[in-house]
């Protein structure tokens, strides 16, 4: 069983113009993640606009991924979008035959209507039932359609399991972390907080890494705090200021503001997003400027480390 752990982006994923998946630009993608040293990849998620792509998109996304890897760190999925049960169940078993190393389950599709824990388990056993037995499974807390937070009751019956090798955590807060952390000791399962304001502090706690949307922007920054932070903490406490007022920019037309990034880096040609229309750049009149920013920090940084 491969660790998931460290920093894990969570995958764009590059449209053409005329709204087709540019696959010579996810090639491109998935090399310059690996040359930023990220320990796994986090395909066919929110960031991927997963609830814009239809099954088969979904299914080709992430077998793309897996062979384009090549095995040179572990990659996982989510994919599946539907409430109905019997819908999750034909998702998750599609996906599970991509050669993944990790199936990932969105907890707001366990719990549809937020109803509680009873129906929690219900869903969460059926679908355990019918996935295969021996596929390391993980659990997403995806903010949409709304954020759907594990109870610690919860969190113990997934950690003790045995299935479970992920969480990507988005309580975005410390003291959930902390405890979750110390919930997790002595089980397979990795809490890996999302939240780059807590990023640091929560690395320190004993979180497995990082899996923010700011990993579509300088992942070589996060790889750097979470495998040598602690040995040059001042700096990496310097890192973490410049890291966390970056991710704000989250909230200005992101994802399609991470695609404008990936343009200007060359990555890939087009901007096209299926879940933001808008020209982001017009929409938020500072962007362009704040990218910019970004950039130069980004690039100052990179040279701090090196040091």
């Amino acid at each position: 069983m491969k660790k998931i752990e460290g920093i894990v982006p969570v995958m764009l994923t590059p449209f053409t113009p005329d709204n087709q998946i540019d696959y010579p630009g996810m090639t491109k993608l998935i090399e310059w993640y690996l040359t930023q040293g990220v320990d796994a990849l986090f395909a066919v998620c929110q960031s991927s606009e997963m609830q814009a792509l239809s099954l088969a998109e979904r299914v080709e996304l992430a077998q793309f991924v897996v062979a384009q890897v090549k095995g040179r760190v572990p990659v996982i999925a989510s994919g599946h979008i539907s409430d109905d049960i019997a819908r999750q169940k034909e998702e998750l078993l599609a996906m599970s035959r991509t050669g993944i190393d990790a199936l990932v389950l969105v907890t707001n599709h366990l719990d549809p209507q937020n109803q509680g824990r009873d129906v929690f388990y219900q869903t969460i056993n059926t679908l355990l039932d019918a996935l295969p037995a021996d596929l390391p499974l993980g659990l997403y807390e995806c903010p949409a359609p709304y954020r759907r937070l594990l109870s610690d009751e919860e969190f113990r019956f997934c950690a003790e399991s045995g299935r479970f090798v992920v969480l990507k955590d988005v309580s975005c807060d410390l003291e959930t972390v902390t405890r979750r952390v110390a919930m997790a000791e002595g089980t397979p399962l990795a809490v890996i907080n999302a939240n780059a304001a807590i990023a640091w502090p929560a690395i320190q706690a004993g979180s497995k890494g990082f899996s923010g949307v700011f990993t579509n922007f300088h992942p070589e920054l996060y790889h750097w705090l979470y495998h040598q932070g602690a040995s040059q903490p001042e700096k990496a406490h310097e890192l973490s200021l410049f890291l966390s007022l970056s991710a704000v920019t989250e909230t200005l037309g992101y994802p399609k503001n991470a695609k404008i990034w990936h343009q200007r880096l060359g990555t890939f040609d087009s901007e096209y997003c299926r879940v933001n229309k808008d020209n982001v750049l017009e929409k938020f009149w500072g962007l362009g400027v704040l990218l910019e920013q970004i950039q130069q920090g980004t690039s100052l940084w990179q040279k701090k480390i090196a040091e």
